[in-house]
């Protein structure tokens, strides 16, 4: 089972003087499990491309398929496969909606067609995996909540329809550092127990390495690299910075102290990886 994109065209506001190709001819596949991070700057065609994934956004040529199935379709096979791809937008102030927490997370499970003993278990799943308490939380407005708050009620929701991908678009946008590190946590913990694939799309060049093992690069709506995010930062450097992208901090400095004569590692992923390097280059204990 994988998601595939054949040749994917999309155009906006078509036919009128505001008319913009977001993508153009874009073919990849998204495997079960995996960890894909997509990265671009604005207007790149980056979120029209994961708006895709899931039937948001229904391409004007080309096609999308999940397990060889047309998304695009009315069909019941149609609507099953489109149900394995949840997403989890920017801004969850715009994807929540209902009175409660409980009811906002009962949605997606409701339309699958649980029973409510289903319902009940699948909310309290959902929230006991993003850290909300049952009792404390499930009366609770979502509105009045803190942005991390928001946030993890917006995946305990998709969790809760326990789907095989999740979509999250800049999820840490607008969040503080620790409630961010906390929403990863739990990302990754999901990843890790449910062996769910994750579809990051982020402008952070260190969640991208920190987090994925693919990385793709979108620029003026094509894929431009495909590839493990080591390889892509370290043999794309320039073509990156040509198109107003950058590297990880941990690559620019790792490869200022190998300029300097320190033997420390390519490929780090974050600063705690880099701290130890550096102290196993100088023979630190």
């Amino acid at each position: 089972m994988s998601i595939n994109l054949t040749n994917v065209t999309y155009i906006y506001s078509k036919g009128t003087p505001f008319e913009s190709q977001a993508l153009k001819g874009v073919s990849l596949n998204i495997e079960p499990g995996e960890i894909v991070a997509i990265i671009g700057h604005t207007g790149s065609g980056k979120s029209t491309m994961v708006q895709h994934l899931n039937g948001l956004l229904t391409p004007e040529t080309g096609k999308v398929t999940i397990d060889d199935v047309d998304i695009s379709g009315k069909s019941l096979e149609a609507k099953k496969a489109r149900q394995m791809v949840g997403m989890v937008f920017q801004y969850p102030e715009h994807q929540l909606f209902a009175e409660t927490v409980y009811e906002d997370i009962a949605f997606g499970p409701r339309n699958k067609g649980f029973n409510p003993d289903e319902v009940e278990k699948a909310v309290r799943e959902g929230m006991a995996f993003v850290g909300l308490d049952f009792e404390t939380f499930k009366e609770r407005s979502p509105f009045q909540l803190s942005g991390g708050q928001m946030r993890r009620v917006a995946i305990a929701g998709i969790v809760a329809m326990n789907p095989d991908y999740l979509v999250l678009d800049e999820p840490s946008a607008g969040l503080d550092p620790r409630s961010r590190d906390a929403v990863f946590a739990e990302i990754m913990n999901l990843h890790q127990k449910r062996k769910i694939a994750i579809v990051l799309v982020t402008h952070s060049m260190e969640e991208a390495v920190k987090y994925a093992d693919r990385l793709l690069v979108v620029n003026k709506g094509k894929l431009l690299f495909d590839g493990k995010p080591a390889e892509i930062f370290k043999e794309h450097t320039q073509e990156l910075v040509d198109i107003g992208m950058d590297i990880p901090e941990t690559y620019k400095l790792a490869a200022l102290l190998k300029s300097k004569g320190l033997n420390v590692p390519e490929g780090l992923k974050d600063a705690k990886e880099l701290a130890k390097a550096i102290k196993k280059a100088k023979g630190w204990k």
